[in-house]
């Protein structure tokens, strides 16, 4: 296919054309269909005529246009289901994800364990430890953001998400 790195350019428009004319998942169709409301021809359908090709060959310039003004009326339609399968797609990707997703519920008095994230100052090295904490769960806000305070009873000005704490059983 391709002898060395820098001949990508000759093969770019290859790549556009199989990119514009692949089904997307997420939407159910392909990006010229919904751009320009009719399938791309390949270059395979010029040497070979398909049969969409050879009605269009057929058609006389006035019903061509015809034609073509009743497929551009119909894109809108097309682009809708497109949204409407994009929706249907997101709901099944958010509910496959969900089911992984445990739920975990904080209460003021509890205590927890802080992750120590590598870029932060806190982190010291390559053996430090991942966690710090003890810290007491002071407030439990309605989005599931946590104020923390300190064993002392020092509160944190700072809101922690709940992803980056875990419960500390003594």
């Amino acid at each position: 296919m391709i002898e060395k790195h820098k001949q990508w350019n000759e093969n770019l428009s290859f790549a556009l054309l199989g990119y514009s004319t692949t089904v997307r998942t997420s939407t159910g169709a392909t990006p010229n269909m919904l751009v320009y409301g009719t399938e791309a021809v390949i270059p395979t359908e010029v040497e070979i005529p398909s049969l969409r090709i050879i009605q269009e060959v057929k058609l006389e310039d006035a019903e061509w246009v015809k034609n073509r003004y009743e497929q551009l009326a119909l894109i809108d339609g097309k682009r809708m289901n497109a949204v409407c399968h994009g929706q249907l797609y997101q709901n099944r990707m958010s509910r496959a994800f969900n089911k992984r997703v445990k739920p975990r519920q904080f209460t003021p008095g509890q205590l927890v364990l802080k992750k120590i994230f590598p870029y932060k100052d806190e982190a010291k090295g390559k053996f430090s430890p991942n966690w710090q904490g003890p810290y007491i769960v002071h407030r439990v806000l309605t989005g599931g953001a946590l104020i923390l305070a300190e064993m002392d009873g020092e509160v944190w000005p700072k809101l922690i998400n709940p992803d980056v704490v875990k419960r500390y059983y003594v």
